[in-house]
């Protein structure tokens, strides 16, 4: 049978990266085998599904370069295929009609707690005869649906991560609801075990991979493929993303949905790289590949059984490594909404300028954001000089330097490297100082500070912006 998997987001908030990593090893495992990846929009929680959360949903994918081959598929559009399938459980006696008020439910939990007992529905209304169904619905009571779990019972599969897993029906917290009635007495929308369940036999899912926390509902769901007369499908529950403390991670521990990530100034290549790292490594122990690479040697016998620690310092060095490995063009063409996002106005430079400062501030990027800090005294004027970039203004001899420097440029409407490289010899003779003494008080003339991206192209960059000469004149004013 050809492989079917499915990423099945809820949109009731952002991609979060717990699920772009569910998306990338099951988008792996579907292009290793050859086959069908699917998307699916699991948007039954009407109050909380927001069609915003969709679309970040499906943008933040499209950016990740997710591609699915079928879907995307709502739940919303299934409800006829849920309530058949309720129905027929009903019609089997495999489910039932439970009328317990919430009040009855609370007191049942407080009692067993009080017997320090776990909290589970004791299935009272299991066997409710016709005429207490009446009863109760004649009080005004909405009933819940409910399926039976067999008890006592072992539930097992063969999972592709974790091997033999067994769970006893015992602890699955007694029969579980599967679908709600509405006002009108009609079956309304089934709740997650039950409609994600159908979902998988309609599509002919043959592997659901998804996270550990979904073990418990697993076992659950398992029972439910029976109980509909279908066979289920492989398990693979991969591990849980954690924060360096070893709990699961949160908002807490800083960006947890895609979109914030790629706002920080990551680049998706990096976090699939990534991501497919996070539980996951190849044989030869590479750390840096393309997703396309990953799918050609993906498997689960790779797959850690252990959560996976997010590394924010592996994370920067990979996104780094692939940013110094991109062309000039493509970085270029990547930092642009970064640096107008910064306010900077990119109308008044050319390609040609653009290319240029973006291959001087390559090699200093870790992330895409780090562009618009870098390269801030190209586009605005700085505030102030540090402390150090003063003092090396307010040495001897230092006006001499700056104001020779000043008669050059101006001589010069065409620079270039070249051309700098003989003013700097110039004004080394005419001062009688070495290459030292001139480099530094230019850095500090024309940025401000004493550290920053390579200086010749710098002072060429600015003179190309005609704001060489005026940078070199407002630091001659505190020059002694």
């Amino acid at each position: 049978m050809s492989v079917r998997v499915r990423i099945a987001p809820s949109p009731t908030g952002n991609l979060h990266i717990g699920t772009a990593r569910t998306a990338v090893f099951n988008w792996l495992y579907a292009r290793h085998h050859g086959g069908t990846f699917i998307l699916r929009i699991e948007d039954t929680d009407r109050e909380r599904s927001k069609d915003e959360y969709t679309q970040n949903i499906l943008e933040g994918l499209a950016w990740l370069g997710i591609n699915f081959d079928e879907g995307p598929f709502f739940q919303t559009q299934r409800s006829d295929r849920y309530i058949a399938a309720v129905e027929q459980l009903l019609a089997a006696k495999k489910a039932y009609f439970c009328y317990c008020t919430e009040a009855e439910l609370e007191a049942m939990r407080e009692a067993q707690k009080a017997n320090k007992q776990a909290p589970r529905y004791d299935n009272r209304h299991r066997h409710l005869t016709a005429a207490e169904r009446q009863a109760f619905a004649a009080e005004g009571r909405r009933p819940v649906i409910r399926f039976m779990i067999e008890e006592p019972r072992t539930i097992a599969w063969d999972d592709l991560v974790r091997g033999t897993v067994s769970w006893s029906s015992s602890d699955l917290g007694g029969d579980m609801v599967i679908a709600r009635v509405d006002e009108q007495g009609k079956i309304g929308l089934p709740l997650y075990n039950f409609a994600v369940v159908v979902d998988d036999i309609d599509m002919q899912i043959t592997q659901v991979i998804r996270g550990e926390d979904h073990i418990a509902n697993t076992a659950k769901q398992i029972l439910i493929y029976e109980a509909l007369g279908a066979t289920p499908p492989q398990f693979g529950h991969t591990p849980l993303i954690l924060n360096q403390q070893g709990a699961k991670i949160s908002k807490r521990d800083g960006a947890t949905s895609v979109w914030e990530f790629r706002n920080m100034g990551y680049i998706p290549e990096a976090f699939n790289n990534y991501m497919a790292l996070l539980g996951w490594s190849p044989n030869d122990g590479k750390e840096l590949f393309t997703i396309q690479e990953a799918a050609q040697i993906f498997s689960f016998d790779r797959v850690n059984k252990a959560g996976a620690k997010f590394d924010w310092d592996k994370l920067n060095w990979i996104n780094s490594q692939y940013l110094h490995s991109l062309p000039t063009e493509d970085v270029c063409d990547r930092l642009m909404p970064f640096l107008q996002g910064a306010g900077y106005d990119l109308t008044t430079v050319d390609r040609a300028w653009l290319l240029d400062l973006t291959k001087l501030i390559a090699p200093s990027l870790t992330l895409l954001t780090d562009a618009p800090t870098i390269s801030k005294f190209f586009f605005e004027e700085f505030a102030e000089y540090t402390d150090d970039a003063k003092t090396t203004l307010q040495a001897e001899g230092i006006a001499g330097i700056i104001t020779a420097l000043i008669d050059a440029l101006k001589e010069s409407t065409d620079l270039d490297s070249d051309r700098a490289g003989e003013i700097l010899k110039v004004v080394m003779k005419s001062q009688g100082v070495k290459k030292g003494a001139v480099m530094k008080p230019l850095r500090a003339a024309l940025t401000g500070d004493l550290h920053g991206p390579e200086i010749i192209p710098s002072l060429l960059l600015l003179h190309r912006k005609g704001l060489a000469i005026a940078r070199l004149q407002r630091a001659l004013a505190i020059c002694n």
